[in-house]
């Protein structure tokens, strides 16, 4: 196929990545741990986790579970935010042979049910604040056997790890009681794992090392089955693209990450986590990122060098009033994925930081990332950019042909970041899968003649109006260019007489807008059926733990 994209590199990035460079994520952890034993690879509420104790708390961790009995291969749990224990289990869990099933700590007993039975998840780690989820959910898990429990003064020493957990359980009241059985304190688990020696497991490139589940949005939930070598494809791909720019100034000589993304959240994962480590930079953990306030004064104390977020954070952090205070003559980075990158947000962050929005693009099932823009530009551009070494995108139709350059198809992804198949769904994985070995996204999208991609929208959100495709991004934009309104989904809900009509769900940022002067406003600058028949104002948009506006809510509570 025709790879347009190439002559259109940055200098200095090669068109295809070394795969053998590592035969596992193991392999780049441990080479992390014993070059940079003495640097800071984790900080969270002041306490700094070095890459060397890193090493130790993690391989007793693995030593832990191997003596418990689990065998290669055994899936472990992890249901945490951003906390100095996340680190310790996502490396001790991939040490001891594992594979690790992130849980997003904010599930319902239902769907964290769900998860660990389609898993066969045999041990969990959880923080306590969740704890009485897991109790109402485990009964119903027959596979798990080990249950450890974290509190989140655990790793923050003795007298102030003490006066956390008393306020975090008798003060805010943010712990609800509950009772597992045959639970393991996490500092139990660690003191007993570190009399013990870890047995170095057989792991190779086709081990896998995730179970990353998608967010069910269309229905039930699926395990993308991510190897070792695909995230080790991933980080590789991703460090060729960014090191052109993200080489560091004196007087820095590390790199910063603002880890606000959940570290269960694929995005994180590469983005911040691995990212980071391999770098030997800094991981800035951010418990809560809804929290603007206290996102802001933890960043105050560190001047960031990296900053991947999504278009919701960065809206939020350049509303917010103190967000002028913050020093950003370090950042070298700024990171837009998990959602489209609005160019209203990012002229606004460019103008405040001087520094551009880079918008790439991923999924679960590629570990994330499959283009990014060049980390050049020097203002937004529009599109994701071009696809990464190593890395083919072809725009398809229904048919599985390839489409001209410039004309809207699904964009479908190959390359040695993406998944063999779903866990234990084999055809759900011939679905997605094509002849020819690649992804299809379920998003629309077009190349241009430089090779760089533009989403349309996602394939599953386009509303038909009589027959017309409406993309909501596109309305968003639109909505968004008004001045008046902080955000916004637009969603297709039913009509008597054109089958689908456009609603579009705004909150306010100025008080006296009103949904005759926006609907003015967009029928200036848009065909007549594009133009929201509905308007409707809200305080705020229903979103993931991520940040992502969930039009799904809003298309089923209309």
């Amino acid at each position: 196929m025709q790879r347009p994209w190439l002559r259109h590199y940055p200098p200095g990035v090669a068109a295809e990545i070394d795969l053998t460079r590592y035969s596992s994520l193991v392999a780049m952890l441990e080479e992390s741990f014993a070059s940079f034993r003495d640097r800071p690879a984790f900080v969270c509420m002041d306490k700094v986790l070095t890459y060397g104790e890193l090493d130790a708390v993690s391989q007793a961790f693995a030593a832990w579970l191997q003596q418990a009995g689990l065998k290669l291969g055994a899936r472990v749990a992890i249901m945490m935010p951003n906390v100095l224990q996340y680190p310790v289990a996502i490396a001790g869990a991939l040490r001891g042979g594992f594979t690790a099933v992130n849980v997003n700590p904010l599930y319902k007993p239902r769907e964290l049910e769900f998860q660990l039975n389609d898993s066969g998840a045999e041990a969990i780690v959880v923080l306590e604040n969740f704890a009485h989820v897991l109790e109402q959910a485990l009964p119903h898990c027959p596979t798990v056997k080990h249950v450890v429990v974290a509190s989140l003064g655990d790793m923050l020493g003795t007298v102030k790890g003490a006066v956390i957990n008393l306020m975090v359980r008798h003060v805010k009241r943010m712990v609800p009681s509950y009772e597992l059985p045959n639970l393991m304190p996490f500092k139990d688990v660690i003191a007993a794992g570190s009399r013990l020696k870890l047995q170095k497991p057989p792991i190779g490139p086709d081990t896998i090392a995730f179970l990353q589940y998608t967010g069910g949005t269309t229905g039930v939930a699926k395990g993308a089955m991510l190897l070792h070598r695909n995230l080790v494809a991933n980080l590789l791909q991703v460090t060729a693209w960014n090191e052109p720019m993200i080489a560091l100034p004196p007087p820095v000589d590390r790199m910063v990450v603002i880890t606000a993304l959940p570290l269960y959240h694929i995005f994180a994962l590469t983005a911040c986590f691995l990212f980071g480590i391999r770098a030997g930079g800094l991981c800035v953990l951010i418990p809560n990122p809804r929290d603007i306030d206290g996102l802001i004064k933890e960043m105050a104390k560190y001047r960031a060098t990296m900053f991947p977020a999504v278009n919701t954070l960065y809206n939020a952090l350049l509303h917010h009033r103190d967000f002028g205070k913050l020093d950003w003559r370090m950042l070298k980075c700024a990171v837009g994925g998990g959602m489209a990158v609005q160019k209203v947000v990012a002229d606004a962050w460019f103008k405040a930081t001087g520094r551009p929005i880079i918008e790439g693009y991923g999924l679960s099932e590629t570990s994330p990332v499959l283009t990014c823009n060049r980390g050049d530009i020097t203002e937004w551009t529009g599109t994701i950019g071009l696809p990464l070494p190593s890395t083919d995108i072809s725009i398809r139709d229904d048919a599985n042909n390839e489409v001209p350059l410039g004309e809207r198809g699904e964009i479908c992804a190959r390359g040695p970041q993406v998944m063999p198949g779903y866990w234990q769904r084999p055809e759900e994985t011939a679905l997605t899968m094509t002849a020819d070995g690649f992804f299809r996204t379920g998003d629309i999208g077009t190349m241009d003649g430089e090779g760089r991609v533009t989403i349309v929208d996602r394939k599953k959100d386009m509303i038909s109006v009589s027959g017309f495709k409406v993309f909501p991004n596109e309305v968003e934009d639109v909505a968004m260019m008004q001045g008046g309104v902080l955000e916004c989904a637009a969603v297709g809900v039913p009509d008597p007489h054109s089958g689908e009509a456009v609603k579009l769900v705004a909150v306010k940022k100025k008080p006296d807008v009103d949904a005759q002067a926006l609907r003015s406003y967009m029928t200036e600058r848009l065909a007549g059926y594009k133009v929201p028949k509905y308007i409707e104002f809200r305080d705020e948009l229903p979103k993931t733990n991520v940040g992502k506006i969930l039009r799904r809510a809003l298309r089923d509570n209309p």
